[in-house]
């Protein structure tokens, strides 16, 4: 048992390890990328008066923002536990990705506000060459961040990255939707096309505020995990040759802990011993 014990806090303390490096690095990278988003798109904003890259520019500021409120909720969430807080920081993540989406459809109300009356008096667009290189640009360095990002929720499975991950998706499409917008208003003179990609694209990230907002909601209300995973779980407890039985499962995920909480069933005519040796190793394989 003793054994199982040390195992066992070897292995939790290497998972949290690798998983806090990987957290705080995407943290900054995401900050930094923002920061960088947000001076390139404004010159190229200043230098076209495109609304398309107006909303691209307005949700990077708002990228901005999130990753900044994301970064300090990821180090509040990975604080060890305390005695007021017994089961960690984890669920800063989820009010962080409430926070965030809350400045989403800020933006998207922000971005109504400026393209609706363009409707009404659309303006062509100068210096159309700038503000295809700079989407160009954004593009790159938004796929290159949201690799990263990937690699890093399929280690952590974090809800905030996932949450900041969304946001660069989204800058992905509407990157692509400016670019084509560019395109139509200066080599096909259809001067609507970058209002009308405007609105599309504020209407996209109300959807990914949406997904963000009901993901936190979850978390913070301890939903199950989805019932593909409560089986997988129900597997490897049975695989154990004694066990009999799996009742009472129960599961929760706080930042990126996740809880698992079951009743056994062993036979009756074994130690109490003996029972807490083969619970040790039912918990090893699925930390495993």
């Amino acid at each position: 048992m003793y054994k199982h014990n040390i195992e066992k806090t070897k292995l939790e303390s290497e998972l949290r390890s690798k998983n806090s490096l990987l957290l705080k690095r995407v943290t900054y990278a995401s900050v930094f990328v923002a920061c960088l988003l947000i001076v390139v798109k404004f010159v190229a904003w200043v230098g076209t008066d495109s609304v398309s890259i107006l909303s691209s520019l307005a949700d990077s500021f708002l990228d901005g923002i999130a990753s900044i409120i994301n970064l300090i909720a990821v180090r509040h969430a990975l604080s060890p536990a305390d005695q007021d807080h017994r089961f960690g920081h984890g669920k800063a993540e989820a009010l962080s990705g409430l926070a965030q989406s809350t400045f989403i459809i800020g933006s998207v109300v922000f971005l109504l506000v400026e393209v609706v009356p363009r409707f009404f008096n659309p303006q062509s667009i100068e210096n159309g060459s700038l503000g295809i290189g700079t989407s160009i640009f954004a593009l790159v360095i938004t796929v290159g961040l949201v690799i990263y990002q990937k690699y890093v929720i399929r280690k952590t499975n974090s809800l905030a990255i996932s949450a900041d991950s969304l946001h660069y998706v989204s800058d992905i499409l509407l990157n692509v939707s400016v670019i084509i917008a560019l395109v139509l208003s200066i080599y096909l003179n259809w001067i609507l096309a970058d209002v009308i990609f405007a609105v599309l694209i504020a209407f996209f990230i109300l959807f990914s505020a949406a997904k963000i907002f009901r993901r936190s909601y979850d978390q913070l209300m301890d939903k199950e995990f989805p019932e593909n995973e409560r089986d997988l779980i129900k597997d490897i407890v049975l695989k154990h040759p004694d066990v009999l039985d799996i009742h009472d499962l129960r599961t929760r995920k706080s930042g990126y802990t996740n809880f698992i909480q079951f009743h056994l069933d062993l036979k009756s005519d074994i130690s109490l011993y003996e029972a807490h040796e083969i619970s040790d190793q039912v918990e090893m394989q699925l930390l495993k």
